[in-house]
C-alpha cells in the first residue's frame, strides 16, 4: 500500500506539473524575454569568473520573442567581448550590463536605452564605469599574473537598478584579497553604488570576502549574497543578506549557519509572497555558480534547514567539492556535472513557476554551449523553450515594466556621521543566552575583522595554511583587532558607539572580562546610523516595542564610548601573542617549562619557529600535555581523544565546510579552556568531567603560580579571540628573514587597521 501511495503522489505531481507547464508561454504576462548569450564560464570557483575563466569572447544581450522565437542582439558591436549579468529598469526603458572588452581588461558597466513596447534598442551604448586612473600601476605593483588570465586591476559587475535611480553593483575596487587564497590572486568583490550617470561612486559594504548578485526586493532593500567567516568554516557560509540602498540596516535573510550547500547565490524574492525567495545552491568549487534550485520560506526558523524546499530534488551539494545527483535511486557524487542536470539564474514568474538556464545530463558543467532556457515548476518539471546549439544561454528575464519599490530615505544622524561613528543599542543581552544567570554579564567587547588589503601582497615566502600574510596557526584566517569594552546595565542593556564602515562583532563578558558568548558574524554600520537588537541569536524579524525601549536602562544615559580593560591604556589595540601573552609565560612559567626536558613536556619559551613561536605551537597543538581516559601517558597529536589545552579553538580552514552551527554560551573561549581553568581555579568550572579533573590536578601542581588580574586578562582575552598570533598583516614573518629589519615588527593599532603599510620594505 505504501508503494502505491507514493506512486500515486508522484503521478499527481506529474499531472500538476503537466498542467502548469503545458501553456506557460500563452499564460505568461510578457511576450518578450531578455537573456545573455555567452560561452559558459570555466572558472574554478563560484566567484572567480572574472579571474580565471578561459577567454571565450562572443555572445550578446538578446531579446527573444516568446511566440515567434525570433532572437535579436541588442549590442552587436560588443560581440567581441564577454557579457556578464544585466538588469532591466523598472519602466523597461533601460538595460544596464557588465561587459569585458578584452582578455586582460576588467568588466565595466554599460547602459542601453530600449523601446518599452518593442524592446528594440534606441541610440548608442553609454559607458558608466571606467578603469581607475592607476589601473596599470595596480598591475605592476601587485603582480597580477597573466597565467591566471588576470593582468589588470579592478572589475565592476552584477549591476542592478535602484528605486532612487541609482545602480548597485559589485566591484573589486575595495582592493581586498580572499583570506583563504595563498597566492593572493583571488580578489574580493563588495557592494558599491553609483548615480544613474555613473557619478558619485560609493562603497556600501566592507566585508573581507566576496559579495554577489544584488537585486532589489519589493520593500526597497537590496538582497545579495555575502561570503563570510568569523570563526566559521571558510567554505561553508555564502548566505543571503539585505541592506538599504545607502548601506544601512544590513541584516541576515537566511543561511548564516547553513554549511551545505556552501553557496546560496542569484537569489530573488518570489512575487506577492513576502519572505519567500528562490535561490541557487552551488558548491564552492570546482564550478562557476551552477547547481540546484531551492525555494526559501523565511517565516520558518531561519537558523535551521526548515525554510529550504528543493525544487530540483535530484541535485544536491552534500560535500565539497562537486555535485550529488540522484541516479537510479542513489546519490552519486560527480565533480564533472555529467551525471545529471545543472541549473543557474532562477527568475520567479510566479511563486511556483520559474525561468532558468539548464544544462542537460551528459555534458560537463562548463560545456561552452551546454545551457539552454527552460520553464521550471516547483515540482522540478521542465519545459525547454530556447536553445542555441553554438553558445550557452543564461539569465532569462521577462521584458516588461515592473512596479518600482519604494525609495527608502536615509536615516542618519549628521553629527555622528561627521565623526564616522554609529550608535548601537542592545536591549537585553540575555535574550538567547540559555543558562546564563541574569546580572552576570557586565561588559561588551567590540572587535573587528580586518580585510586583507592588496597592499599586504608580498613577493616572499610568508604563507602558512593558505594565509598569504600569516595570522594564526590553524585557527582563523582574518586579522582581528579590539576597539574596547562598554558597560552592560543590570537589566542587560547597553548603549554605545562603534566605528562605521568596519566589520564589527561583539562578545558579552562577565565580571572578569571573560567571554560568555561571541558573535560569529559581523555588521557594517554606516556613518550616523543607529542600530538596535534585542540580544544574542535573535531573529531578524524580532523587534522591541517603543514602550519597552522607554524602560531600557542604558537608554536613560548617553552612549558609552568603548574604553580600555584593566591593564590597558586604550581599548583600541591589536591582539598579538608575543606582546600580550608571552610576557606572562616569561614571568611565571619558563623557569620550569623550558630547556631540553621541560616539565610536562611543555616548552613555554618564546623561541621563534618558522612562522610562530615554541610556546604558541605547543599550546595550540597540546601534543604531550595530556593523558588518555584510562590515565596512561600518551603522545596524542591531533586525535579524537586529545585534551586541548587552550580549548576548542575554531579552525576556519579545518574543516572548511564545518564550524557553523550555533555554539551555546561558554562553549567557546576561556570558560571552556583547560589552560584558563588551571590558571584561574574557582573562576572557571569546566563542564566536561575529564577536563575538569585534569584542570584540578594541574591547578594543584601550579598552586604557587599567581597571575595578577591584568595578566590573567591578557591570556583570557587571547583565548577568547580564538588564539591569534600576529597583531597585523605587515612585516616579514618567516624565520628565514630573521635578520631582515622588518622581521616581525611590534604591531600598533593604527598599523593593524590600515589598508596601506607604514613599514617600508625596499628589500624585496
Amino acid at each position: 500500500m505504501k508503494t502505491m501511495w507514493v506512486l500515486g503522489i508522484i503521478a499527481l505531481n506529474c499531472v500538476y506539473s503537466g498542467i502548469l507547464l503545458a501553456n506557460t508561454g500563452d499564460n505568461a504576462d510578457f511576450d518578450k524575454l531578455l537573456f545573455v548569450k555567452r560561452y559558459t564560464y570555466s572558472a574554478n570557483h563560484y566567484y572567480t569568473e572574472y579571474i580565471n575563466s578561459k577567454w571565450l569572447p562572443g555572445g550578446n544581450i538578446c531579446l527573444l520573442d516568446m511566440k515567434t522565437k525570433q532572437c535579436t542582439e541588442l549590442v552587436p558591436e560588443f560581440k567581441g567581448g564577454v557579457f556578464g549579468r544585466f538588469d532591466l529598469d523598472f519602466d523597461a526603458r533601460h538595460i544596464v550590463f557588465a561587459w569585458k572588452q578584452g582578455e586582460h581588461l576588467g568588466y565595466r558597466l554599460y547602459e542601453v536605452k530600449v523601446d518599452p513596447n518593442t524592446g528594440q534598442r534606441i541610440g548608442d551604448v553609454r559607458q558608466l564605469t571606467f578603469p581607475q586612473e592607476n589601473e596599470q600601476e595596480l598591475v605592476q605593483k601587485y603582480g597580477f599574473s597573466k597565467a591566471w588570465n588576470y593582468s589588470h586591476g579592478t572589475e565592476d559587475m552584477h549591476p542592478c537598478y535602484l528605486p532612487d535611480g541609482g545602480i548597485v553593483f559589485i566591484s573589486t575596487r575595495c582592493q581586498y584579497g580572499t583570506l583563504c587564497d595563498s597566492p593572493d590572486v583571488f580578489t574580493t568583490t563588495v557592494l558599491y553604488r553609483i548615480d544613474r550617470d555613473g557619478s558619485n561612486m560609493k562603497q556600501l559594504s566592507y566585508g573581507a570576502l566576496s559579495e554577489a548578485t544584488p537585486v532589489v526586493m519589493p520593500n526597497g532593500r537590496i538582497l545579495y549574497t555575502r561570503w563570510e567567516y568569523v570563526n566559521k568554516g571558510a567554505v561553508s557560509v555564502k548566505c543571503l543578506w539585505a541592506m538599504r540602498p545607502d548601506g544601512s540596516g544590513s541584516s541576515e535573510i537566511f543561511g548564516n549557519d547553513i554549511a551545505l550547500p556552501p553557496t546560496l547565490i542569484q537569489a530573488r524574492p518570489l512575487p506577492d509572497a513576502p519572505g519567500e525567495y528562490v535561490v541557487l545552491g552551488t558548491p564552492h568549487c570546482p564550478q562557476n555558480a551552477v547547481g540546484t534550485i531551492i525555494k526559501l520560506d523565511t517565516s520558518k526558523n531561519i537558523r535551521t534547514r526548515e525554510p529550504m524546499q528543493y525544487v530540483t530534488r535530484h541535485i544536491d551539494i552534500k560535500t565539497e567539492p562537486g555535485f550529488h545527483f540522484m541516479v537510479d535511486g542513489k546519490w552519486k557524487h560527480d565533480s564533472s556535472g555529467k551525471a545529471g542536470r545543472l541549473f543557474r539564474d532562477p527568475y520567479p514568474v510566479t511563486d511556483n513557476l520559474f525561468l532558468v538556464a539548464r544544462k542537460k545530463t551528459g555534458l560537463h558543467w562548463h560545456d561552452p554551449a551546454g545551457y539552454s532556457l527552460v520553464w521550471l515548476d516547483d515540482q522540478g518539471s521542465e519545459k525547454p523553450f530556447y536553445t542555441d546549439s553554438e553558445i550557452s544561454c543564461f539569465q532569462p528575464y521577462p521584458f516588461k515594466p515592473r512596479k518600482s519599490p519604494p525609495v527608502l530615505p536615509e536615516q542618519v544622524n549628521p553629527q555622528m556621521a561627521q565623526k564616522k561613528l554609529a550608535t548601537c543599542i542592545v536591549t537585553n543581552v540575555y535574550h538567547g543566552l540559555e543558562d546564563v544567570q541574569r546580572g552576570t554579564i557586565k561588559h561588551l567587547r567590540i572587535l573587528e575583522q580586518i580585510p586583507r588589503p592588496w597592499t599586504a601582497r608580498r613577493n616572499w615566502n610568508d604563507c602558512y595554511d593558505q594565509q598569504h600574510a600569516t595570522i594564526t596557526k590553524d585557527t582563523h584566517l582574518g586579522l582581528k583587532v579590539q576597539h574596547g569594552v562598554v558597560p552592560v546595565e543590570p537589566d542587560g542593556s547597553a548603549h554605545f558607539v562603534v566605528p562605521s564602515n568596519r566589520n564589527i562583532f561583539f562578545q558579552v563578558l562577565d565580571e572578569n572580562y571573560m567571554a560568555v558568548q561571541t558573535e560569529r558574524t559581523f555588521v557594517n554600520y554606516v556613518p550616523g546610523e543607529t542600530r538596535s537588537c534585542i540580544g544574542c541569536h535573535e531573529m531578524p524579524h524580532q523587534a522591541i516595542s517603543m514602550a519597552k525601549q522607554r524602560t531600557v536602562k542604558a537608554l536613560q544615559r548617553s552612549a558609552s564610548v568603548p574604553g580600555p580593560q584593566p591593564g590597558e591604556t586604550s581599548g583600541r589595540r591589536p591582539i598579538d601573542y608575543t606582546v600580550d601573552v608571552q610576557p606572562v609565560w616569561d614571568q611565571h612559567c619558563v623557569s620550569c617549562h623550558s630547556g631540553e626536558k621541560p616539565k610536562g613536556g611543555l616548552n613555554l619559551t618564546g623561541t621563534p619557529t618558522k612562522f610562530f613561536s615554541v610556546s604558541y605551537e605547543m599550546l595550540i597543538e597540546a601534543r604531550r600535555f595530556v593523558k588518555n581516559r584510562d590515565g596512561q601517558d600518551k603522545t596524542l597529536g591531533r586525535k579524537k581523544d586529545q585534551l586541548l589545552l587552550v580549548g576548542p579553538t575554531i579552525g576556519e580552514n579545518h574543516p572548511k565546510t564545518g564550524n557553523v552551527n550555533y555554539m551555546p554560551a561558554k562553549s567557546f573561549g576561556s570558560h571552556n579552556s583547560l589552560l584558563i581553568s588551571m590558571l584561574a581555579p574557582g573562576i572557571v568550572q569546566l563542564a566536561d568531567p575529564v577536563y575538569a579533573a585534569r584542570a584540578n590536578k594541574l591547578a594543584a601542581v601550579h598552586a604557587d603560580i599567581k597571575l595578577s588580574p591584568e595578566e590573567l586578562l591578557k591570556v583570557t582575552n587571547w583565548v577568547d579571540t580564538n588564539a591569534q598570533f600576529y597583531g597585523m598583516y605587515w612585516g616579514r614573518k618567516n624565520l628565514m628573514y630573521k635578520d631582515h629589519p622588518n622581521f616581525r615588527p611590534e604591531p600598533t593599532f593604527e598599523r593593524a587597521i590600515s589598508m596601506t603599510s607604514t613599514i617600508s620594505d625596499s628589500k624585496r
